[in-house]
């Protein structure tokens, strides 16, 4: 797994705090939340990174 990278996020008290009671309801971190939400939505968009599996590469 890559290095995971640092950023500051500002959010509305509002979203926060609909945040955090979603990721606890998950038994998740506020950030492990948005990094689910975020993991789901780049899935759903077809937009997410293509890990390179041993066992679908062809065989020689």
């Amino acid at each position: 797994m890559s290095e995971k990278k640092k950023f500051l996020l500002r959010l509305d008290g509002d979203i926060y705090a609909a945040l955090e009671k979603w990721a606890a309801d998950d038994l998740r971190s506020v950030n492990a939340q948005i990094e689910f939400l975020l993991k789901e939505s780049l899935r759903k968009a077809g937009r997410e990174k293509k890990q390179q599996d041993s066992s679908t590469e062809p065989q020689l």
